[in-house]
């Protein structure tokens, strides 16, 4: 098997696929045809059925594919143009070959993430904070398997422990640079801020919206259950809590990217850059290891720029 990482323009492929999407278009000459997107454990590549003859057998999407494909260019992009399909068979496939992963031990991460649950030293707050990261195991099992994002950004399994660590490591040593900065708030918000996309996106290997996530979003629905679990606590700090949701509702920083409020305390206002700088710098990586062997990588709709590799000798 040829992982999509490392495909090359001009292979000829016979193997097996999970078909992420599936979708009938028609082309500019008025011809049906399939646009896919073809998933593996390191990552995605689109592909076009433009022949729908007898060759092509059923299939749907989220269905694990024998595809024969010639991996072509377009628009500076590896693609399959697949010439025959068929669906897989069980025992031809190992389904954790298609099922995209964090390189990192999600034991190792959420280690990492409960020593920084033990700065936190407000009672309230950390009895808070426990409730979902030490005493619910259904809610820790999920944390730590669930993606971050149907695309764009750690979309893969233990992305959202891995851009919640992240996020949280960052807030850290903002609290460490600027002292103004209330460190059990900040580190509390970091661990909270995405929690609401566990019911925002389905588990792998769907890994799309729920109705829920499309029509409330996770901000709202992470909004929802810390405001929830702080009302089983009780005796919380009224204007802790207001603070806290405060962050939880404003991190992505603007009413455009979901956050029905600008943030407005300055851990709200660290803790959006820190959630913003883990996307921004994770897009780019995974970008990297897209095109492997490219230095210009062309404009990127989500950064706003042409992104390049940087040069490590300086020539």
């Amino acid at each position: 098997m040829t992982y999509i990482r490392d495909m090359q323009e001009g292979e000829h492929l016979s193997q097996i696929f999970f078909c992420k999407t599936k979708e009938m278009k028609t082309s500019k000459t008025g011809k049906n045809y399939y646009a896919l997107k073809l998933q593996d454990r390191t990552g995605t590549l689109d592909g076009k059925v433009w022949d729908l003859n007898n060759a092509i057998g059923h299939f749907e999407e989220n269905e694990f594919i024998f595809a024969e494909a010639d991996i072509t260019t377009f628009n500076n992009a590896l693609q399959a143009n697949v010439r025959r399909v068929r669906r897989a068979e069980k025992g031809e496939y190992d389904p954790e070959d298609f099922l995209p992963s964090s390189e990192l031990s999600a034991d190792d991460m959420y280690k990492q993430l409960m020593e920084l649950k033990d700065k936190i030293e407000q009672p309230k707050l950390r009895q808070l904070v426990d409730s979902f990261f030490v005493d619910d195991p259904q809610f820790i099992e999920t944390f730590k398997k669930h993606s971050a994002a149907k695309t764009v950004h750690h979309a893969f399994i233990g992305g959202l422990l891995q851009h919640t660590l992240r996020v949280t490591q960052l807030c850290y040593l903002l609290s460490k640079q600027y002292p103004v900065i209330n460190r059990d708030l900040i580190l509390a918000a970091a661990m909270f801020h995405d929690i609401g996309k566990t019911r925002e996106l389905f588990p792998f290997p769907t890994n799309d919206y729920t109705d829920e996530g499309q029509l409330i979003g996770h901000i709202v629905i992470g909004y929802q259950m810390v405001k929830e679990r702080i009302d089983k606590i009780g005796d919380f700090p009224k204007k802790l809590e207001t603070e806290l949701l405060h962050c939880i509702l404003t991190h992505q920083g603007q009413p455009e990217y979901g956050s029905p409020k600008r943030p407005s305390l300055i851990e709200a206002l660290a803790l959006h850059f820190a959630d913003d700088t883990d996307a921004k710098m994770e897009i780019m990586i995974e970008e990297f290891d897209r095109y492997p062997t490219q230095e210009f990588l062309g404009l990127n709709r989500f950064l706003d720029a042409n992104i390049r590799r940087t040069s490590r000798d300086g020539q």
